[in-house]
């Protein structure tokens, strides 16, 4: 099975600019949308079941705003919409789809870079989605949890740690919490593979980042440990830009 994360920022923006063609060479079997910034009525749900995708969402309330998406060509045994906390569901931030032996999770964790407010909000939600995540791995022992978590774990995920060190999204307590819930029995299916550095799946539009490969690794297919034995593969899809963000493909077996 081949799993894709994408944070879209903006999924018809980005189907002007080529994303089925992209989505059709690339095939995958579950694609883990962010940052759709659609409502229902306006996202083109027919334009990906002719694709052959059973289409999934959850929007934010707020219009143009948030929001993910699951789109998968086996139909699930169960879709859940949000992860019960009001506070966090109203800005379209957590979709699961369930099958026979395991589970995948869309997720659009919140940014903090837009103040101290925003960064409170972003630390309260890692404690909080912590919290959610290991109560429903008694349930669903096999998680896959795909998004933009909006965090570079290492220094080897920035293009310059020092300069950032104090930059939200790189913060010793978001860091720590990444060590933390790796630690709590996920693997970083990207890192199993490839310890490579300058991987990047986020850059700036400013100043030519993403030509000089000046980005952050900030999105993830975080895989439980039990399913270590099926990863085969996992690879950053640079070549797709109809983003800010990249896709990252994991691929189990």
């Amino acid at each position: 099975m081949k799993i894709i994360t994408y944070n879209v920022n903006g999924i018809r923006a980005a189907v002007t600019k080529g994303f089925t063609d992209w989505l059709k060479a690339a095939n995958p079997d579950v694609l883990c949308l962010q940052e759709i910034k659609a409502e229902e009525a306006k996202f083109d749900k027919v334009l990906f079941e002719d694709m052959g995708y059973h289409v999934y969402l959850h929007p934010a309330v707020k219009k143009g705003y948030s929001g993910v998406a699951i789109l998968s060509k086996e139909k699930p045994r169960h879709v859940e919409t949000g992860c019960g906390m009001e506070c966090y569901d109203v800005e379209g931030r957590v979709l699961r789809a369930d099958y026979a032996d395991f589970s995948v999770m869309s997720v659009y964790m919140p940014s903090g870079s837009s103040g101290d407010l925003r960064q409170r909000f972003k630390m309260q939600w890692l404690d909080d989605f912590h919290g959610y995540v290991q109560d429903l791995r008694h349930t669903l022992p096999g998680l896959v949890i795909s998004g933009d978590y909006n965090i570079c774990h290492h220094p080897i995920d920035i293009h310059n740690p020092k300069s950032n060190a104090k930059s939200s999204g790189f913060l010793p307590e978001e860091r720590n919490w990444m060590c933390q819930f790796v630690g709590s029995g996920f693997i970083d299916s990207f890192r199993h593979f490839n310890a490579e550095p300058h991987n990047y799946t986020w850059w700036s539009y400013r100043a030519g980042a993403r030509t000089k490969n000046l980005g952050w690794r900030i999105d993830y297919n975080m895989a439980t440990e039990n399913l270590k034995d099926r990863l085969k593969r996992s690879a950053i899809l640079t070549e797709a830009k109809h983003s800010d963000h990249c896709p990252v493909l994991l691929e189990l077996v």
